[in-house]
């Protein structure tokens, strides 16, 4: 386990970027966290470290959102699913276990869904106001490699 304390949306923007461009076709993260801590902001930063070039948005109401960067990017919101059986009916597998890289707002709520090796992103508010405490997790090769290679940054 790694824990990160960014000090504002710049350094979380940075993080996302350099979280991003690690990242490869196969790699899903799970985003935690309470309301406003920052999960699509992180989002969006991972995308643009993918190469995503359009403006990336909360899925709330659709749950997932497809973009094009060097790798596809899946992004899914959980928050307002009514039970697991809704993903079945979208093909998460289809998603989970492709070539592109899946990130999935409020992972903690279909945990029994996503896959073993996947990168788990915990964000909490810290004392200050722009304060982003970041606990990464995880299990597997992939995740080694991420955190060291987000070590040597």
């Amino acid at each position: 386990m790694v824990t990160i304390v960014l000090k504002g949306l710049r350094d979380t923007e940075e993080f996302g970027e350099r979280l991003g461009n690690i990242l490869k076709g196969g790699d899903v993260l799970s985003l935690t966290g309470d309301l406003g801590a920052g999960k699509t902001t992180l989002t969006k930063s991972i995308g643009k470290g993918l190469g995503v070039e359009e403006y990336i948005t909360s899925p709330t109401f659709a749950l997932i959102n497809e973009y094009d960067g060097r790798v596809k990017v899946y992004h899914f919101d959980v928050y307002r699913l009514d039970n697991v059986d809704d993903l079945y009916d979208l093909g998460f597998e289809d998603y989970f276990y492709s070539d592109g890289v899946t990130i999935v707002e409020w992972g903690d709520r279909i945990s029994e869904l996503l896959p073993e090796e996947t990168i788990h992103i915990h964000i909490e508010k810290g004392k200050e106001l722009d304060e982003r405490i970041v606990t990464i997790s995880g299990e597997g090769e992939r995740y080694s490699q991420i955190v060291k290679e987000l070590r040597e940054i």
